[in-house]
């Protein structure tokens, strides 16, 4: 369970330092020069979520039950998590209204995920895992907001509609890969199998 810690830590703080060390993240960026930052920045993000995904499934045979969510809250997050998909594949996109609407598609896709997974998972290593991914996801939508209010621009200009379309047929061909595949292959659990579809 150390190592689940450590690594959602590690994690979110990988992805935290725009928003909550600016300053730093600019004089390292300087010294380093911008391609090495990325390269560098790219290798301890992915090798951060890797030992993420591993410290989760390790953690599983270990962790004591907080509480247990009826069947119908596993229905409720497959429903949620489509949006969350859409959301997604919004921030990604160039801003349609969707993303314009919504302000900061990514974080609040995050938001939503994390969310949706609390409802149905009681486990220990579950709550740490999302409840944590949804403190992180407000604090920076937080942060967000007291920027706007200085002025800074936080919040992506209009585009165009087209890629609103895009976000919900991208989204919902996440949603499928993630539903009928990627889960089960990633994390050993089937979200179809776990709502008693």
């Amino acid at each position: 369970m150390a190592l689940l810690v450590f690594s959602i830590v590690l994690f979110l703080v990988l992805h935290s330092l725009r928003v909550f060390a600016p300053a730093w993240r600019e004089r390292t960026i300087a010294r380093m020069g911008v391609k090495a930052w990325r390269g560098a920045y790219s290798l301890l993000s992915i090798a951060s979520l890797v030992l993420l995904i591993y410290a989760f499934g390790a953690s599983r045979a270990q962790t004591p039950i907080l509480y247990t969510p009826p069947m119908f809250m596993t229905h409720i997050t497959l429903t949620l998590m489509l949006i969350a998909m859409i959301l997604l594949m919004a921030s990604i996109l160039p801003a349609g209204k969707i993303a314009v609407w919504v302000k900061h598609p990514m974080v609040t896709s995050v938001k939503v995920w994390a969310f949706a997974h609390l409802l149905s998972n009681g486990e220990l290593n579950s709550v740490l895992l999302f409840g944590g991914f949804l403190i992180w996801a407000v604090l920076v939508r937080i942060s967000a907001k007291r920027r706007a209010r200085a002025g800074e621009k936080v919040v992506r200009d209009f585009v165009s509609t087209q890629y609103d379309a895009a976000a919900i047929l991208g989204g919902v061909a996440l949603y499928a890969v993630i539903l009928l595949y990627l889960h089960q292959m990633l994390i050993g659990v089937s979200p179809l199998a776990a709502a008693g579809l």
